[in-house]
């Protein structure tokens, strides 16, 4: 693997006294970086999606707890607050969970550093593991459809679902990407896009709704999405319009794939109904670029996440190995 060419995005970074984050909202534009000199600010980008993907708010979540502590600040208000910055990615509270632990034995600073430098580490290190586990599934010459932005933006780096497409693609594996737009923040359209341009990826934009329409047309065999939260029945919740394009995945003879690391799985949610789903400001939905596109006194519902059910998914991968067509009981043989 060549991941020279495959894996060069940074998105989080750490500078000693500071985070430094990749402001994802002026994408593909601008590559603007924000930096947060304590946990407050990190907790606003998490908030304000300047930093996004389930993996990556988990990573910068923890590098704010090490910048309360530096700080001298209240942990327990810090990690309530990070905690409550949004709420369906459970990697988030994995993350948080992991420094609370680290603070309960008596960690000092430097320890804290130490723990929240192995959570990015180990999450680049799933990622490679993911990306050749989810690869050797696909046929060769085969096309896939990605929903949202699941790479190097999303991640420590290389990407889940993104990082089964670069690792398919380097294979020769993978003939054609697909992208859906990913409405209404564009997460497909301006960051998967951008990703594998940057990349030398051959990829197509399609609007959401051409899904069903691609996958009749038989360019598609896979389609490739990763997860915010999967429960301990194999029920995933991921970015919304996903469930629908399970959905028609199913009707049409295509292979639904879901990657994401083993701090995406919770245990302790039995399943999909038990999955809290965000609902953001509907201005989001309103409003194009800060400009209202939609009548005055119009109103909006703006879920961002819905909940795919697991006998929809044909594949669940994570660095622990592939399951195929999860369901309670091999969700509790291979997490416990």
């Amino acid at each position: 693997m060549d991941y020279a060419r495959y894996d060069r995005i940074r998105a989080v970074q750490w500078r000693d006294d500071h985070l430094r984050l990749l402001d994802q909202r002026r994408l593909p534009f601008e590559e603007a970086w924000i930096d947060c000199a304590d946990a407050a600010a990190v907790a606003q980008a998490i908030r304000d999606l300047a930093v996004r993907g389930a993996p990556a708010i988990g990573i910068a979540a923890a590098w704010g707890v090490v910048l309360a502590m530096r700080r001298g600040a209240d942990l327990d208000v810090v990690l309530a607050t990070l905690r409550a910055a949004r709420p369906t990615a459970v990697n988030l509270m994995w993350a948080l969970d992991r420094m609370k632990a680290r603070i309960a034995a008596g960690a000092d600073a430097a320890a804290l550093v130490a723990e929240a430098q192995a959570i990015q580490d180990e999450d680049l290190a799933a990622n490679r593991r993911m990306g050749a586990l989810g690869a050797a599934l696909i046929a060769p010459g085969s096309g896939v459809l990605t929903h949202c932005n699941t790479g190097s933006l999303a991640t420590a780096g290389f990407g889940t679902a993104l990082g089964v497409i670069r690792a398919g693609v380097a294979e020769g594996r993978i003939a054609r990407v697909y992208a859906g737009e990913t409405r209404p923040w564009l997460q497909g359209a301006r960051l998967t896009m951008w990703e594998l341009v940057r990349d030398g990826i051959p990829a197509r934009l399609i609007a959401d709704s051409a899904a069903a329409h691609l996958m009749k047309s038989g360019a598609v065999q896979w389609v490739i999405v990763g997860a915010d939260r999967i429960a301990a029945n194999g029920d995933t919740a991921n970015k919304i319009g996903t469930y629908q394009l399970a959905i028609a995945a199913r009707h049409h003879g295509v292979g639904f794939m879901v990657v994401a690391p083993s701090s995406t799985v919770d245990m302790a949610t039995p399943g999909g109904d038990a999955i809290e789903i965000e609902l953001r400001d509907p201005a989001e939905l309103l409003e194009v670029a800060g400009r209202r596109m939609v009548a005055e006194g119009a109103q909006a519902w703006n879920p961002v996440f819905d909940v795919t059910p697991a006998a929809l998914i044909d594949a669940l991968v994570t660095e622990r190995g592939v399951i195929e067509r999860p369901d309670a009981a091999s969700m509790r043989a291979a997490f416990g």
